[in-house]
């Protein structure tokens, strides 16, 4: 988690950079290398633009994001969590994205239940040669993260 460290200044250059004034969530991507680190890498390579609020971790297969590296992530003050795999039934593993499929809820269950909104986790399937739609999601899930203001447990830890 030490991106996580490393995030807060560099978001926050950013945002004086470029002038803004505007609240800037630290989204923490958790992503499949097989298929959604690929489209995030499409993405990168077609030139197309998202908010650099998102700081992707690779991992081998959504199916092996515990519930405790996501909430570790709002711990030290994430603002949102994306969990991005590969479409169902084009999992490397078999069935990771479908693990991932039943945990998800689960967890967005557990941050209800301490008082965060489920809205700041999220889920997506994106391929390799879905730069695009990588694209689209980051910005969507970043206006979402923006329109519910700042992590409540930024700055507990």
């Amino acid at each position: 988690m030490r991106v996580l460290a490393h995030a807060r200044g560099s978001i926050t250059k950013t945002v004086i950079q470029k002038g803004q004034n505007q609240f800037n969530p630290i989204i923490i991507g958790f992503l499949c290398t097989w298929c959604s680190y690929a489209g995030a890498d499409q993405a990168g390579v077609s030139r197309r633009e998202y908010p650099p609020n998102i700081l992707p971790i690779r991992v081998m297969c959504s199916g092996r994001i515990s519930p405790h590296h996501i909430l570790k992530a709002f711990q030290m003050g994430a603002d949102g969590v994306l969990v991005a795999g590969c479409h169902l039934g084009e999992c490397h593993y078999i069935r990771g994205n479908y693990m991932t499929a039943k945990r998800i809820p689960v967890v967005k269950e557990l941050l209800s239940f301490m008082g965060l909104s489920p809205q700041r986790l999220g889920l997506t399937w994106v391929s390799a040669s879905e730069g695009d739609r990588f694209a689209a999601v980051v910005r969507e899930f970043t206006e979402q993260i923006r329109e519910l203001g700042p992590s409540p447990l930024r700055g507990v830890s």
